[in-house]
């Protein structure tokens, strides 16, 4: 398996995107009201905005195909 060496910067964007990336997935998990409703997750502005700070700090806002790559290589996806 590739490993990449990442920057402090890029650790922590991918530290914040997995963040928020959980965060989303719970919100759908547990989404109140009856199973057919379709209702918006609520996510925190706080760990919206942690996001993308930490993309800023890195140098990836508007290049998500770097950031994917980098993303691809330091957290590959579960078998």
């Amino acid at each position: 398996m590739p490993t990449a060496v990442l920057t402090d910067r890029e650790r922590a964007a991918v530290q914040a995107y997995l963040r928020l990336l959980h965060t989303v997935r719970a919100a759908f998990d547990v989404a109140p009201g009856p199973p057919d409703a379709t209702r918006p997750p609520v996510v925190s502005p706080a760990v919206l905005a942690e996001a993308e700070q930490a993309l800023a700090q890195a140098g990836l806002t508007g290049n998500e195909e770097a950031f994917f790559r980098l993303l691809a290589t330091w957290c590959p996806p579960e078998p």
